[in-house]
């Protein structure tokens, strides 16, 4: 049973309902009348100063973790990880008792009936629908079924779903893990043969990104292994006790015959120095190059740009 501190609990309980409906599902937010908010699916709760109150049932609290376990009954380490925007930590186990861990118990989020919300925004975000499609028929994407999130998949080497992305796609900037994700086998797409060469990516967005790219420049943008890190990678300001990212390691570990290693990391500062302390923890023995977006913060951003001038050449002929 996933287990969550009590200093989690603590950080998640300081957001009330109205903070967390803003920022996190503001289509679900609903103004009523001067500082009164209710919510589309549940009409009859009210939110005001800093309190909520849904009458038909009689219950109401204060915090938007009270919201998620109380109106949607999730289960408190669920709540937790929907607000906090992370998996919950497995309970610390003293270490002359401690075995060596078998694989998570992951908990991907329902499938909806369509992924029609997922592939409109994916498609908004300039990803090429044979890349959608590719991954939709693979299982690597679908939409879930309440929230309508996009969910990518990371599977282990025999196929077995491992990890769960969920980003928003209804204009918020929800990101999180599903409960029980293995960052060690994060979001990733195949070469269709065994190259020697991995692309390295932040997120699964900019893989895509990276892939529509390769395939508007005629080129197969299956030919070589891509893997994202599930986020950014932050590593200790202490180069000497920081490790190489943990889906990385894993990939390698698993796919012995890389040998090449080509990093997309972001073009900012976080970007630019986990790019730098990657290079310095690999060993000598990857030809390791470094391959920011030529324009924009990401390869998502370069993507847009490239896009905009496609059309913008396109309207002039």
């Amino acid at each position: 049973m996933p287990y969550v501190a009590p200093e989690q609990i603590k950080h998640v309980k300081q957001m009330d309902l109205l903070t967390y409906l803003q920022h996190y599902e503001p289509q679900e937010l609903v103004h009523f009348s001067g500082n009164v908010y209710t919510t589309r699916s549940h009409d009859s709760l009210k939110i005001s100063n800093g309190k909520w109150c849904w009458w038909s049932r009689g219950i109401g609290g204060r915090s938007a973790l009270d919201y998620l376990i109380k109106v949607r009954g999730m289960t408190l380490p669920e709540a937790v990880m929907r607000i906090d925007g992370q998996a919950v930590v497995e309970p610390p186990v003293p270490s002359k008792a401690r075995e060596p861990a078998g694989p998570r118990t992951l908990l991907l989020p329902e499938k909806n009936k369509s992924n029609d919300r997922v592939a409109a925004y994916l498609k908004g975000r300039g990803i090429h629908s044979t890349l959608i499609d590719y991954c939709l028929q693979t299982g690597r994407l679908y939409e879930s079924r309440h929230r309508h999130n996009a969910v990518f998949v990371g599977f282990d080497p025999q196929g077995v779903p491992r990890y769960g992305a969920l980003r928003g796609t209804s204009g918020s900037r929800f990101m999180g893990d599903a409960s029980g994700s293995d960052k060690h086998f994060s979001f990733s797409v195949p070469a269709r043969e065994k190259p020697t060469k991995l692309h390295l990516f932040e997120s699964a967005i900019d893989l895509l990104s990276y892939g529509t790219l390769e395939l508007l420049a005629g080129r197969d943008w299956r030919r070589e292994n891509c893997l994202s890190l599930a986020g950014i990678y932050k590593p200790k300001k202490n180069i000497g006790e920081s490790t190489p990212p943990a889906a990385l390691t894993q990939y390698l570990k698993d796919y012995p015959q890389i040998s090449e290693i080509a990093l997309h990391l972001d073009n900012d500062a976080p970007g630019r120095l986990a790019a730098e302390t990657i290079k310095a923890l690999l060993s000598p023995t990857y030809t390791i190059t470094d391959e920011p977006p030529q324009r924009g913060k990401d390869y998502n951003d370069y993507l847009r740009i490239v896009l905009r001038i496609r059309q913008s050449n396109s309207m002039e002929r």
